[in-house]
């Protein structure tokens, strides 16, 4: 009996999770990856017949998911931040100008992405490279180079099985792996703090960070921000740079977040919070998805996901916080 026989649905969901890394990385959408996961699985039940075992059941399973994202990737859009389609907008002229959600990248659960346990340097690097940085220089790839930065630098696949699963050379895969590093070394995400809730410093940092943004204390706020700390609000495309700009924002226009809250979660390897907003009937209503950027202690990047009915529900957060 060849291995078909054996080959449960249990065994092809022990890998969903770190297909959905894979397919997130390569489209730069939550949604998309989960879709382009679920429709791998459809792929290879209904493909069970013609696994021979031949490849590993894992190899088989990324050949199938790579198809699938590179189908995916011929439309040609490829996900954004703010940030990657302008420069930054001085606050006096700031306008909140609403792009389709196609356009933006997106954050994602940890949980959904993220090796439950196993080597701390894979975990590491897992969270390196699923951070909101990393992952829109990877869109500026063209999608097979995208595939072989992936796969050969995140997943640690050897060039021959590389060139295997995507049907070419080794020369061809080694040739596009030297370009697309060559990319993303132009694009140059700056490295940031993973968040890590054992780190005493970080959790000490993040504590002041919601005590500054529940009391609206714009001194205490800017006292934890790089000096050219930016804040970005997709779907708009707004996007500013700096103490001065985000301070007149959070004042401005943004004073209408005056006397939130902020309930703990991570997002992209990074710190994140759920951002509830005064409801005029009462308690407080979600407003934004705030992910963070660390770095070096301080905080580099503030992103708002404002689509709380997409993203608190992926987030398994409360609709609502009493009063």
């Amino acid at each position: 009996m060849g291995e078909t026989a054996v080959v449960t649905t249990d065994e092809l969901d022990k890998y969903r999770r770190e297909l959905t890394g894979y397919c997130y990385r390569m489209l730069g959408s939550s949604f998309e990856a989960e879709d382009a996961v679920q429709d791998t699985m459809v792929r290879a039940w209904k493909a069970l017949d013609s696994f021979e075992g031949r490849s590993s059941l894992r190899s088989w399973l990324y050949r199938i998911a790579t198809n699938v994202c590179l189908d995916a990737l011929s439309a040609g859009n490829r996900r954004a931040r703010p940030m990657d389609l302008s420069g930054p907008t001085p606050v006096a002229q700031a306008q909140l100008v609403k792009q389709p959600e196609i356009t933006w990248l997106e954050p994602i659960p940890d949980g959904r992405v993220m090796p439950s346990a196993g080597d701390p340097a894979e975990t590491a690097l897992s969270r390196e490279t699923v951070r909101l940085a990393f992952v829109a220089a990877l869109q500026h790839l063209a999608p097979k180079q995208r595939a072989v930065l992936i796969l050969r630098e995140v997943l640690a696949w050897k060039a021959s099985e590389v060139a295997e699963l995507l049907g070419t050379s080794v020369a061809s895969v080694n040739s596009a792996l030297q370009r697309a590093r060559a990319t993303i070394a132009e694009q140059a995400p700056a490295a940031s703090d993973a968040a890590d809730p054992l780190d005493a410093e970080q959790q000490a940092l993040l504590e002041r960070y919601v005590a500054a943004f529940e009391g609206y204390d714009m001194q205490a706020l800017t006292a934890l921000l790089h000096e050219d700390a930016t804040m970005s609000m997709p779907p708009f495309d707004l996007w500013l740079r700096g103490h001065d700009d985000i301070v007149g924002w959070m004042l401005g226009v943004g004073d209408v977040c005056r006397g939130s809250k902020l309930l703990p979660t991570v997002a992209n390897g990074s710190p994140a919070f759920a951002h509830y907003h005064p409801d005029p009937e009462g308690g407080y209503s979600p407003w934004a998805l705030i992910v963070l950027e660390v770095r070096d202690g301080k905080v580099a990047g503030m992103d708002f996901f404002l689509d709380t009915p997409r993203w608190f529900p992926l987030f398994d957060l409360p609709e609502r916080l009493e009063a």
